[in-house]
């Protein structure tokens, strides 16, 4: 198990996230779902917040992210 501690404590602080376009329309195809990677992982790097699992679907975006301290 992957957890993060201190002296007195232990964490893992892991969340699922969903992004869903109005409407759930189908837009996040070809260059758009390039974009969208690369949007999402830019400030994932910039605040230290680990991908875990991440897929780009036609109508939705679901991400595993996992928390730095």
């Amino acid at each position: 198990m992957d957890n993060r501690s201190l002296s007195h404590t232990k964490w893992k602080c892991q969340y699922h996230i969903v992004f869903i376009p109005k409407y759930r329309k189908k837009v996040l195809y070809g260059k758009i779902r390039d974009d969208v990677r690369e949007i999402i992982s830019t400030p994932c790097k910039y605040k230290s917040v680990d991908i875990i699992a991440g897929a780009v679907c036609v109508d939705h975006i679901h991400l595993s992210v996992a928390i730095r301290r």
